[in-house]
């Protein structure tokens, strides 16, 4: 199984980036995905997630309006828009991907792009 992530780097305030993670070794169009995000010192939080088959999506109370969620599950590929960044969005993005069935639940994670907000 793998998550990668990419898109992520140096961007002014004000400026936008979109990230991308790629899926491999499990059934994408079954997970509902998700982008956390941790920065030094915080503890990790949920920036935004999207159902499985992308119809459902829920966002942060902090981001909400300023970043989209989209998913291609023909390309195993979940992205992360967002715009009128700020240097408070500074922090490393980690993909998630999680199914629940019952009670057992399947969790993956990437290992994080860095954003890094500064003029």
């Amino acid at each position: 199984v793998q998550l990668v992530e990419s898109g992520g780097g140096l961007v002014q305030p004000g400026g936008s980036l979109r990230l991308s993670c790629v899926a491999s070794g499990f059934t994408f169009s079954s997970y509902a995905m998700s982008w956390y995000r941790q920065a030094p010192g915080k503890e990790r939080e949920l920036v935004a997630g999207i159902s499985d088959v992308g119809g459902i999506t829920n966002y942060a109370d902090s981001i909400k309006g300023r970043v989209t969620i989209s998913r291609e599950n023909a390309k195993n590929t979940v992205y992360l828009q967002m715009n009128s960044l700020n240097p408070e969005d500074t922090a490393v993005y980690l993909c998630n991907a999680r199914r629940v069935i019952l009670t057992n639940t399947a969790d993956y994670w990437g290992q994080g792009t860095q954003v890094t907000v500064s003029s």
